[in-house]
C-alpha cells in the first residue's frame, strides 16, 4: 500500500518493550545511587576508577533504556539503525553520567553546582536521545514539534536536577534503606522514561525515498533481547562490585577503629602512668623534703657547743612525723593501684587541720607567717579518708605559705576558718600573698598548670579530685586587695542533722 507523502506514518508501541525499557531505567538509577556512594567515599585513583566504571555502567543503562524505547516503537515501514551513530549516543550517555557522578561525589553541593550539573546531565540525555533518533534509517523523513522538543529538554534538565539532589542525599549508607533507595530509583527511572517518551512524541514521520543504508543494521528480536541482557549483567556486576567494596571498606574502617582503640588505650595508659608518676613525686617531695630539713636541723643542734639536745630531739620528732606522712602517702597510692576503696571514717575536721598545722610548723616558722584560726566549736563530723583529707589541707596550707614568700611588705597572714552549712562542713584557707589573676582562676586546677617557679602543677588538681571523690567541691577565689582564698565543703556523717 502506497502512503501519500503528505500523510504522517502511524506508529504504535509494544508496551511489553516499553515496560522493559522503564525497568532498565530504574535499574540504571539504582546502580547510579549505589555507585555515587563509592565515588564519594573513595579518594585518589580509587575515586577515578569508580567514577569511570560507574559512568560506564550508568551510561550503558541510560543508553539501553533509550534504545529499547525506540525499538518498542513500530512503523509500517522497515527501520534499520546506523550503528556508528548509536555508538556516538552511547559515548554521550557515558560522558553525561560521568559529570553527574562527579558532581554528587563531592563533599558539598550548592545550588550553583547542582544547577550546572543538572544542565550538563540533562543536556547529555537530550543529546543522547536525539542522536539515537538520528540513527534511524527508514524510507521517511522526521519532523519535530518545537513545543514538545522544548518540553523534553525542560524535562531532562529538571529531572536531572532532581536526580542529582536525590543521589547526593542518599549517597551515604547512613541515609538510606533498601526500600528508600528502590523508591528513589523508581522515581528517577520514571523521570528518565518520561523525558524519552516526550521526545518520541515530538517526532512525526512522513514517507520519503529509501535512505542510505551503509553501516545500518537491522535489529532482530535476538539482538534486542541481547542488548537488554548485557545491560542487566553490566548493572548487576556494578552493584555487586559496589556492595563487595562497601563491605571491605566497612571492615577496613572497623579494623582501623579496633586498632585506634588499642593505640588510644596505650596512649591513655602511658599518660596515666606519667601523671601518676608526677603525682607520686609531688606528694612525696614535701614530706621527704621536710624530713631532710628536720634531720639537718637536728645535726646543727647536736653540733652546737654545747649541744642543744631539746631542739635536736624536737627536730628528730618532726622528721619522724614527716616520714610517717610519707609512708601514709605511699600507702594511699598502693591502695589506689589495688583499686581499694578509701578508708572512710567519721572525722573531726578541726582535728585534721591542727594535725596539718603541726606538720607544717617548720615552713610556717621559716616564712614568719602568722596563723589565725576560726574553727567552729560545734562542727559536725564528716565522712572522709583521714590521709586524703590531711593531704588536701596540707597542700592548700603549703601553697598559701609559698604564695606569701615573695611578699616584702605587710604581714604574712594565714587564716583558716571552718563552719557548718546546709551542705555539711565548709573549710576556707586564706592568705595575703600575691593573689590570683582571672587566667589563674580558670586554669589553676588543670593538671601541670602552676603559678610557682619550679612547681609541677599537680597539687591542686589532685586536691580537687580528692574532694570531688568525697562528694564535695574545691573552689579558688580572689581576695582583694591581695591574696587568695581556697574553700571546700564535705558531707556530714550520715544520720547527723
Amino acid at each position: 500500500m502506497t502512503i501519500p507523502a503528505n500523510q504522517a506514518l502511524s506508529g504504535s508501541y509494544d508496551y511489553s518493550e516499553v515496560a522493559r525499557s522503564v525497568l532498565i531505567a530504574i535499574a540504571a538509577s539504582f546502580a547510579a545511587l549505589d555507585v555515587a556512594g563509592r565515588v564519594s567515599a573513595a579518594k585518589g585513583l580509587a575515586r577515578l576508577a569508580w567514577l569511570v566504571s560507574g559512568a560506564t555502567a550508568m551510561g550503558i543503562g541510560i543508553w539501553a533504556m533509550h534504545v529499547k524505547g525506540m525499538f518498542a516503537f513500530h512503523l509500517p515501514v522497515p527501520v534499520e539503525y546506523h550503528w556508528p551513530t548509536l555508538l556516538a549516543a552511547l559515548l554521550v550517555a557515558i560522558f553525561a553520567s560521568g559529570v553527574a557522578l562527579d558532581v554528587v561525589g563531592q563533599e558539598k553541593i550548592g545550588w550553583v553546582k547542582a544547577l550546572t550539573g543538572g544542565v550538563f546531565m540533562g543536556g547529555g540525555i537530550v543529546g543522547l536521545h536525539y542522536i539515537a533518533m538520528s540513527a534511524m534509517r527508514l524510507p521517511a523523513i522526521t519532523r519535530y514539534s518545537p513545543l514538545l522538543v522544548s518540553l523534553s529538554v525542560l524535562f531532562a534538565i529538571l529531572f536531572s536536577l532532581v536526580a542529582l539532589l536525590m543521589v547526593f542525599d542518599l549517597r551515604e549508607e547512613t541515609r538510606w534503606t533498601v526500600g528508600r533507595r528502590l523508591g528513589s530509583a523508581t522515581i528517577m527511572g520514571a523521570a528518565i522514561s518520561a523525558m524519552h517518551y516526550t521526545g518520541m512524541a515530538a517526532a512525526t514521520f512522513f514517507p520519503a525515498s529509501l535512505p542510505d543504508l551503509s553501516h545500518a543494521v537491522n535489529i532482530s528480536p535476538f539482538s534486542n533481547n541481547a542488548i537488554a541482557g548485557v545491560t542487566v549483567i553490566v548493572l548487576t556486576t556494578t552493584v555487586v562490585t559496589s556492595l563487595v567494596d562497601r563491605r571491605f571498606h566497612a571492615q577496613a574502617l572497623q579494623l582501623a577503629f579496633a586498632q585506634a582503640k588499642v593505640e588510644l588505650a596505650y596512649l591513655g595508659r602511658n599518660a596515666s602512668l606519667d601523671e601518676l608518676t608526677v603525682s607520686i613525686a609531688h606528694e612525696l617531695n614535701q614530706p621527704l623534703g621536710a624530713v631532710v630539713n628536720s634531720a639537718s636541723a637536728s645535726l646543727r643542734w647536736l653540733a652546737a657547743d654545747p649541744p642543744n639536745l631539746m631542739e635536736a630531739r624536737e627536730a628528730v620528732a618532726q622528721a619522724v612525723r614527716e616520714a610517717n606522712r610519707a609512708a601514709e602517702v605511699i600507702a594511699g597510692i598502693r591502695a589506689l593501684l589495688k583499686k581499694e576503696p578509701p578508708r572512710i571514717e567519721s572525722l573531726d575536721t578541726n582535728e585534721v587541720i591542727r594535725e596539718v598545722l603541726a606538720l607544717a610548723g617548720n615552713e610556717i616558722a621559716k616564712e614568719r607567717v602568722t596563723v589565725k584560726m576560726d574553727l567552729s566549736a560545734d562542727l559536725p563530723p564528716v565522712q572522709a579518708d583521714r590521709v586524703q583529707l590531711r593531704q588536701v589541707v596540707f597542700n592548700l596550707v603549703v601553697n598559701a605559705i609559698e604564695a606569701m614568700h615573695a611578699v616584702q611588705d605587710g604581714e604574712k597572714e594565714l587564716r583558716i576558718e571552718t563552719m557548718a552549712d546546709s551542705d555539711g562542713v565548709k573549710v576556707s584557707i586564706q592568705d595575703t600573698g600575691l593573689g590570683l589573676s582571672e587566667e589563674d582562676l580558670d586554669r589553676i586546677f588543670h593538671p601541670f598548670y602552676t603559678t610557682k617557679r619550679g612547681g609541677i602543677g599537680m597539687g591542686l588538681s589532685i586536691s580537687r579530685s580528692i574532694i570531688e571523690a568525697h562528694g564535695g567541691q574545691l573552689r579558688a577565689l580572689p581576695h582583694p586587695p591581695r591574696g587568695a582564698m581556697f574553700e571546700f565543703n564535705l558531707a556530714i556523717e550520715l544520720g547527723v542533722e
